[in-house]
């Protein structure tokens, strides 16, 4: 999951690059798909912290 969340991040800085630059026909396609990119790291973050913390109950669990 770490590896989908750091493409995530990369992808997010190249959408950011092709913004910025105005290297688009809609504005409002790169608008979106920022968005969606945002969206996805935000879910892949939680889910690595969900698996964390069940990780860590398993290896100490609460008695």
């Amino acid at each position: 999951m770490k590896v989908i969340l750091k493409e995530l991040h990369e992808t997010f800085v190249c959408l950011k690059i092709i913004h910025r630059s105005k290297l688009y026909k809609t504005e409002n396609k790169i608008i979106e798909a920022k968005k969606e990119n945002n969206e996805l790291i935000s879910i892949f973050v939680k889910s690595i912290r969900t698996a964390k913390k069940n990780l860590q109950s398993q290896i100490h669990p609460v008695e």
